[in-house]
């Protein structure tokens, strides 16, 4: 998904679909897609304002709630006002802070790609501080990270924060609301039934997509497999390397350790450069 005109390879890495499934000795490949956005940029803004603020505009406050669409949470910038926790809530603030901070040298605009670089490196980090638990948890989650930065106009007027945020997908293009205490979830039991990732049919057939296992679904989200080559392996052997930790994961949590089957996703040559360096095994649910 390209945002604007200046498009960066998002952190979401959002809704795959490259796999393949069977039993522990059959499989089947099919292409994936990949998501992106783009950095924050306001067509709307105006010439710099004569008078910056004399003191530093506040940040935006950690921890608040926000109740937005799939694609406000995905667009550039937000004008959103927050709102209690309490009520209904798609998106939470995990982190805010200076762009100054972030990137070195002589005031960079908010909207130039060494800051856009800059916050989208720093907030896929800020989430998994948050959320705590082994990098695998978040993996296996519906959790993603968005963040937001000043329109150009609010840059002119003195604003140089940048604000991570918190999302989860209840399924490809809709956001589950967001409850209870998020903060060090994945360290702790219990929040695979709401926020973990199930798909809707096989891997890699036509009815599979990617759902929140607190909807209706099929097959559920197993472990992942690291992929730690320097560059992209090709198809044939990404899918090469799940076939025996994906056979033994199934195998682990099936009825009957000699019949059962199994699915894996590996990533595309798209979704690797999109920073995706790992697969997904499947079993049944």
């Amino acid at each position: 998904m390209t945002r604007r005109a200046a498009a960066l390879l998002l952190a979401l890495v959002l809704l795959t679909s490259t796999g393949c499934s069977g039993s522990p000795d059959s499989g089947a490949t099919g292409p994936g897609p990949t998501r992106t956005s783009a950095a924050p940029t306001d067509p709307g803004s105006t010439a710099p304002d004569a008078a910056l603020a004399s003191e530093p505009v506040p940040l935006p406050p950690v921890r608040a709630c926000y109740r937005l669409t799939f694609d406000e949470a995905l667009a550039p910038v937000t004008r959103a006002k927050p709102r209690s926790c309490d009520r209904p809530h798609t998106l939470r603030t995990v982190f805010s802070g200076r762009v100054g901070a972030l990137v070195q040298g002589k005031n960079p605009t908010i909207d130039s790609p060494r800051v856009q670089r800059a916050v989208a490196a720093e907030c896929p980090r800020r989430l998994a501080e948050f959320l705590g638990g082994p990098e695998q948890a978040l993996r296996l989650s519906m959790f993603r990270p968005v963040w937001f930065t000043p329109t150009l106009a609010q840059a002119d007027r003195g604003e140089d924060w940048y604000r991570c945020d918190v999302i989860a997908l209840a399924a490809e293009g809709e956001l589950a609301p967001l409850e209870g205490r998020l903060e060090g979830l994945l360290g702790r039991l219990g929040w695979k039934d709401e926020y973990g990732l199930c798909g809707t049919a096989e891997p890699g057939t036509s009815g599979f997509e990617h759902v929140s296992c607190a909807r209706r679904h099929a097959w559920r989200a197993l472990t992942t497999v690291p992929i730690t080559a320097e560059r992209y392996p090709g198809p044939a052997a990404v899918q090469a390397l799940g076939d025996e930790p994906c056979t033994a994961a199934a195998r682990a949590v099936a009825a009957d350790p000699l019949d059962f089957r199994w699915g894996y996703e590996w990533p595309t040559l798209d979704q690797w450069r999109a920073g995706k360096r790992y697969g997904v095994c499947w079993a049944p649910d």
